[in-house]
């Protein structure tokens, strides 16, 4: 202790007082980094659950009915389903009565508005495997300086030396290790999140164009399904 305090007297008088900080224990970031790492594996299960249990069902279907202008037929097959894209169709079957524009208008402010359900955490995720090495780096520094001024303070010679340096450098590893271990399986599921996310709007910015594009151009054997022949029924 006695040469601690004359190492520091030996140095300015801010380098000591963040010395004296950085030597305390380093233990409290690997409990960071634990809490962190059940924080990012409760948030995949949450997000993996939610994604699963939103799947397009009879997207073939749906996709071939549109094309074919079968408006009626698409709404049995997506009623009840609380997907992306059948949340879409939904609003904009709602708003045929009101025209194609109003349709295109509907379609587009509906994609945007259940985005962010889905984006949900993701941010967390993404920042978290970017930022997880550093904070284990940190701890791996804080680490290293604790051990270097360890070992200024023993009056220790010959390998004493190198094994008290290289078990202080080994336990100060252990952070970037834990660092990059919770960062990588965070950066994995940000990935697989965004890229299904990804695919689940292009699907749905598919439907509605063939919503749109149905909508535009009524099969004329629908319109005059839905108009009486008076001089038939009359005869």
């Amino acid at each position: 202790m006695t040469l601690t305090v004359l190492a520091l007297a030996d140095i300015g008088w801010l380098t000591s007082k963040l010395l004296r900080v950085t030597l305390s224990s380093a233990e409290w970031v690997l409990w960071l980094l634990v809490a962190l790492s059940v924080a990012s594996l409760a948030l995949m299960l949450e997000r993996g659950l939610f994604f699963r249990a939103r799947r397009l069902r009879n997207a073939e279907e749906i996709a071939a009915r549109l094309a074919r202008g079968e408006l009626e037929a698409v709404r049995p097959l997506i009623e009840g389903q609380d997907a992306l894209e059948a949340r879409v169709l939904r609003a904009g079957l709602q708003a045929l009565p009101q025209g194609p524009a109003v349709v295109e208008e509907v379609l587009a402010g509906a994609m945007a508005a259940e985005r962010p359900r889905y984006e949900r955490f993701l941010s967390f995720l993404g920042t978290l495997g970017s930022n997880a090495p550093f904070v284990g780096l940190f701890g791996t520094v804080l680490g290293i300086i604790k051990a270097f001024n360890d070992l200024g303070a023993v009056a220790i010679r010959g390998s004493a030396i190198q094994q008290t340096v290289m078990t202080g450098i080994s336990e100060a590893l252990v952070a970037t290790a834990v660092g990059l271990a919770v960062a990588i399986p965070a950066v994995v599921a940000y990935n697989l999140f965004t890229r299904t996310l990804k695919n689940r709007l292009s699907r749905a910015q598919a439907l509605a164009h063939a919503l749109v594009a149905a909508a535009r151009n009524p099969r004329p054997e629908a319109s005059a399904g839905a108009r009486p022949v008076r001089g038939v029924v009359e005869g």
